[in-house]
């Protein structure tokens, strides 16, 4: 069943990347995930509250909540710069190259948490990453300038500037 959910959190991810990226055409990244987290927020509280886990916060241990904060303060990190990524690449180069993580993910598990690496879990995450490399790095597709690298349109404008309604 595990492989059920991992792929729905896998499709869920991709999904949140393309809306992400048609958000950031209009909305600084910052803001897009601030709003984001904010979503992630009231839903993450609301299946607590839902499932009775409350009385279990007292349970946590002092070494759990560190590593916790720790793990938290590293997931806002991620997604800041996958907005700023994303706000400057396309998606569709941007995400594989994120999802390296899986090479990471490997490695710290099998050192920190003993997991035994096998081959095909290191071939699997060779070929991956490969993947991953070899998308990044293919020549972009051409494109109109609607769509720009260096956060300006046509006009010199940054997409950030707000423009006047008046």
């Amino acid at each position: 069943m595990w492989i059920v959910f991992a792929l729905l959190a896998a499709l869920a991810s991709a999904s949140v990347v393309t809306l992400s990226k048609a958000a950031i055409k209009d909305v600084p990244p910052s803001l897009v995930f601030a709003i984001e987290a904010v979503l992630i927020l009231l839903v993450s509280w609301a299946t607590v509250l839902f499932q009775d886990l409350l009385p279990d916060i007292a349970r946590i241990e002092r070494k759990t909540w560190l590593v916790l904060v720790v793990a938290g303060l590293l997931t806002a990190v991620s997604s800041l710069l996958v907005f700023r990524a994303l706000s400057m690449g396309d998606a569709s180069r941007v995400s594989p190259l994120t999802n390296i993580s899986l090479v990471f993910s490997v490695t710290l598990a099998a050192i920190f948490l003993r997991e035994k690496l096998t081959w095909q879990v290191m071939l699997g995450t060779a070929l991956m990453a490969g993947g991953a490399i070899l998308i990044a790095t293919a020549k972009p597709s051409d494109k109109t300038a609607s769509s720009p690298k260096d956060g300006r349109s046509e006009s010199g404008a940054t997409v950030y500037q707000s423009s006047s309604k008046a």
